[in-house]
């Protein structure tokens, strides 16, 4: 059933009262585009310093390290397309002026995607699809790499890796194309699946959960556009409550799911959401880096920022002005301790930080 049609079934008084219980909302309609608000940021682009000789590459994972001030970033190895037959290092770390610290993960990559700090300092790094025919035309000895979640420590040490490399599947033997991983307070492993062409018959929609030695748990969700389904989840976070709050990026909504993925409810306020961060107050920020009038018609690329207690966005920072007319937004989001938002940014490359003015 659509989520459309689950509304229609479901739209009774009890059915209301319980989801607002539960602290989400239920929509009968399609929202009206949110593209404008109060902006009291000021954008810097091109932050952080890489070494001469070695571009940006298209980046996609950003995070803010356990000491709230240095930042984590995951790009594809200096270039736009991935990081097949390279040994550039994706894994870099930057202090708060934006000095590079620290790099790793060279040769170990096809396409860099999600990156999340666990609370002990560990990086944990999805890599979201295989080599492509073309790419194993020119480096043949490169099959062996891709569709994993790889867990290091701040020094690059390899402490566990989710999945078999190169090989797309199920839990727990696999996992098909992986864009996000998140730990929880008791150490469980959440990971989003997958990066998958949402028209492929065989489309992957799904959050598959291991505990904190790696072992299978469950699967939550299932391919789909009702509630608790997915099409390409691409980011998560945990509220204050302990609740899972997934940007189910195809099907345009945050969905909010108890840590077991009983759904709960669902915005749509904050547009084709890529990444997602959230404070202490429940305050959520959605980076959409992918709305134009083709994927989404009358939304903008931007940043929208609102309470998870009502979906209300009430800061709305467009998208960087590029030669394209839909502009660019970046697709992973952080926040650090002072309030600084950083985006790592997929089509113009790089990182961009914003700073309250």
């Amino acid at each position: 059933m659509s989520a459309a049609g689950f509304a229609r079934v479901c739209l009774t008084l009890p059915f209301v009262v319980w989801i607002a219980l539960q602290g989400g909302r239920v929509h009968t309609q399609e929202v009206q585009p949110v593209n404008s608000g109060a902006n009291p940021y000021r954008t810097i682009r091109n932050w952080g310093m890489v070494p001469e000789g070695r571009p940006w590459g298209a980046a996609n994972g950003v995070a803010i390290d356990r000491d709230g001030t240095s930042v984590w970033v995951a790009d594809r190895c200096g270039t736009g397309v991935g990081c097949v037959g390279s040994n550039v290092d994706p894994i870099q770390k930057f202090d708060e002026s934006g000095k590079r610290l620290t790099s790793f993960g060279g040769g170990m990559f096809v396409w860099p995607h999600g990156l999340h700090v666990d609370r002990d300092g560990n990086v944990w790094v999805a890599d979201s699809r295989r080599p492509s025919p073309d790419e194993l035309k020119m480096f043949p000895g490169e099959s062996n790499k891709g569709s994993v979640v790889v867990k290091f420590s701040p020094e690059g040490k390899i402490l566990m890796t989710l999945g078999k490399f190169g090989i797309a599947g199920n839990p727990p033997d696999a996992l098909t194309d992986p864009t996000n991983v998140l730990t929880a307070p008791n150490g469980d492993v959440y990971v989003a699946e997958s990066h998958t062409n949402v028209e492929d018959p065989n489309l992957v929609g799904r959050i598959s959960v291991f505990d904190r030695t790696g072992k299978f748990i469950r699967t939550i969700g299932k391919t789909g556009t009702g509630p608790g389904e997915f099409r390409t989840p691409h980011a998560m976070v945990f509220d204050s409550q302990g609740r899972l709050i997934v940007a189910d990026r195809h099907n345009h909504r945050i969905q909010i799911l108890d840590k077991d993925g009983k759904y709960l409810g669902e915005y749509k306020e904050f547009s084709r959401v890529s990444g997602l961060a959230i404070d202490r107050n429940d305050t959520i920020y959605a980076a959409d880096s992918e709305s134009t009038e083709r994927t989404h018609p009358g939304w903008r690329k931007g940043i929208r920022i609102g309470s998870l207690k009502d979906g209300r966005v009430t800061i709305f920072i467009p998208g960087h002005e590029t030669n394209s007319p839909d502009g660019a937004m970046g697709e992973g989001i952080a926040l650090d301790a002072a309030g600084n938002l950083y985006t790592a940014e997929a089509t113009v490359r790089g990182v961009s930080k914003y700073v309250k003015n």
